[in-house]
Parts: structure tokens; sequence; C-alpha cells
């Protein structure tokens, strides 16, 4: 039996609406579908990540139609891939027409503290659910913390999501990328068709492509790694690598890893709005030089296709990129270690939404702030 965003047997899906049209607002919600048989795959078939709006703009914005198409097979044949979905052979969640979930990843595979495992796999901080509905004028990112307390399945061919509960980060170190979306979709209910794995170390790379970005510093800290540097509270120009050492930065700030999940996010924004706006897409060498550096970064799955992302992301910028965490209670203990606990009702209804394709009605009912009234002169 699948679990829902509680580890408990998911209510069915008339309870879960009952449930889900509660008046509580909270910071962003979904909601996920029961397992069932699995559908074909529709064709059509980025923290640190909206990488693929990044590369869907770039390629919309500064060529022409069968330019983009010639010059998107070129990069497509320079990305690496993975297969992480052939060994889910169990029950998964079923596909929803239209809209599409892509699992983003980002691999601390260089990251100064990164913790290996007794395996000596390399552990993931950075998990997004992105969400790109059917009308495809808006992508939701829904943040995963990494402590979050999740069933982990025995492996990822598993048709239930079994008793083992760790952390969700723990799942990347125990099976590679099947077992996390395995675990993923045994926490959500909800189908991930793409996955894009990415690399800090390269991440670097890809903000140099666009000359840097511009961020809002919320307060003065120094980092904890080498070369120890200070940011100063205010707007600040970072480079790659002092971009990427501001968003890893967490001890500094009482919200702990929060804070930096919320600065991963404000790096994606700033590095969209910097690829549409300094001149990316309208020069063939910074295009080039950021798709290169874009590609060495991400790997991505098999049935991944830069055009037919790039037709999903036509018209989304980054004011159309809605970042949202996956509701939660905060940090408790549990079985001796702290470890994030999932807010059950307000997740369920969230993943519920998504599940549906019913993100623009749970956003304005959960999120959007209610029309002022009207004044009589």
């Amino acid at each position: 039996m699948p679990t829902g965003p509680s580890g408990s047997a998911r209510p069915s899906s008339a309870s879960s609406r009952g449930r889900g049209a509660s008046s509580a607002r909270v910071p962003v919600a979904g909601a996920g579908n029961t397992y069932g048989a699995a559908k074909k795959k529709i064709q059509p078939k980025w923290g640190r990540i909206a990488l693929v709006a990044v590369i869907a703009l770039a390629l919309c914005g500064g060529l022409g139609l069968g330019g983009a198409w010639l010059y998107a097979k070129s990069v497509e044949g320079d990305l690496a891939r993975t297969d992480p979905f052939s060994a889910l052979t169990g029950g998964r969640p079923e596909k929803v027409n239209g809209s599409q979930n892509i699992l983003l990843v980002g691999s601390d595979s260089r990251d100064p503290d990164a913790p290996t495992d007794q395996g000596g796999q390399w552990r993931t901080d950075t998990m997004i659910i992105m969400h790109i509905p059917s009308s495809q004028d808006r992508a939701y990112l829904i943040s995963l913390p990494r402590d979050l307390h999740v069933y982990i399945p025995k492996d990822a061919s598993a048709t239930d999501c079994g008793t083992r509960k760790a952390k969700l980060n723990a799942a990347y170190a125990f099976g590679g990328m099947p077992l996390l979306v395995k675990t993923v979709e045994c926490y959500s209910s909800v189908r991930m068709d793409h996955v894009m794995l990415i690399d800090f170390g390269g991440f670097t790379e890809v903000v140099d492509a666009v000359g840097g970005v511009d961020m809002k510093i919320e307060k003065t800290i120094t980092s904890i790694h080498k070369p120890k540097r200070t940011f100063t509270k205010g707007t600040m120009h970072l480079n790659g690598a002092e971009a990427l050492d501001y968003a890893r930065q967490r001890k500094q700030f009482p919200d702990g890893d929060f804070a930096r999940m919320r600065h991963q996010q404000q790096l994606l924004k700033a590095l969209l709005d910097k690829a549409a706006s300094g001149g990316i897409l309208t020069s063939p060498g910074k295009l080039n030089d950021f798709l290169g550096a874009v590609t060495n970064a991400v790997t991505v799955d098999q049935e991944f296709k830069l055009i037919d992302m790039a037709i999903q992301f036509r018209g989304i910028r980054s004011d159309d990129l809605i970042f949202m965490t996956s509701p939660h209670k905060g940090s408790q203990m549990v079985g001796g270690e702290s470890v994030v606990v999932s807010d059950k009702e307000k997740a369920i209804a969230l993943y519920e939404a998504v599940g549906k394709d019913a993100m623009k009605q749970w956003y304005e009912a959960n999120v959007s702030p209610p029309p002022s009234p009207s004044v009589n002169n």
C-alpha cells in the first residue's frame, strides 16, 4: 500500500479532498494521486536549479525556430544521461496527461562539507519537485527538506514503500537516483516524469557564464568555508564560486537548512533573470558558453528532450516561477536524531493538487492574498 506525506497509508481521494479544502493558509501546497497502473508516457515528452527554464528561454529567445532546433540537438548530444526509471518496476503513481513533474537534485559530490556513507556515495542536499501544469504558464518548484523523515523502500523495484524510515537525503546514498525517485514518489504519490542531477561544483561555471548574479544578502555573515568570505547585508554581485558559497551557508542562520533552501531558490531566480536579460540570448558566443557550462553540470534521464522542454517553457519568465517548501512541522527529535516532520494534512493537499494538475486552484486558495475589499467613496 502506498504511503502519503505522513508516512501512513494514503487516504482515498474522497477523504483527501475533504481535508485538502482546509481554510488554513500555508506557504504553498499541492496533492498527489494514489498509486495505480502506470499509463504509457505521452510525448512531449534547474539550489541551484531551474536550469531547464534557462535553456528553454535561450533556445526560444535567441535563435530562430530552425536554428534553435538544430542547436538544441547539438547541445543535447553533450548531455550526460542516466536511467533511473527502468529500475522502478513496482507500482508507481499514474501519469497525468499534459502536466510534467521533474525531480531536480543537487549532488554535493564536490561540496566541502559533504559527508559520505559507508558505501562511499555522496548524499544530496537539494531536492526540488518542479511541476509544470498543462497550461504551461507557470512552474511550481517545491523544495523538499533534506532531513525530511520519510519511508525509504528497500530498493527501487519494490512494489511498496517499506517500513524503513530515514532522512530523505539518505535515499540517494542507499540506492542512487532510482531509489531517490522511488522514495519521492512514495512520499508524494506524484509521478516523476524526468530527473535532472546538478553537480554543485559545475554550477559555478554556469553562474560565471552569465557574468555573475545579484543576490540580496539577508544579514552579514562570514562563510564557514575557505577562503572565509564575508557576505554583507544588502545587494551583492557574486561570481559563481561566491554565489554557491553563499547558497551553502546554514549554520549562521536561526532556521538553518531552511535558510539554505531559501537562498537556493533566490539564486535560481537570479540566474534566470540574468540569463534572460544579460545579453545571453542574443550573443551566440555567450549563449554557447552558457549552454556548454550547463551541459557540463547536469545529468538527465534518457527521455529528456531539450526541444520539448523549450516548448513547455516558451512563455515562462522568472516571475512565473513559484517557489515553495513542502509543508512541515519543523525539526523534532525522532529516534535520537533531529529530523524534519511532515505536516500530514497540508502536504497531502499540496501533492494532491500537483497530481491532479490543479495547482492554480490550490495556490489561489492557500497562498495568494485575498482581494482587497472595495471601498465606497
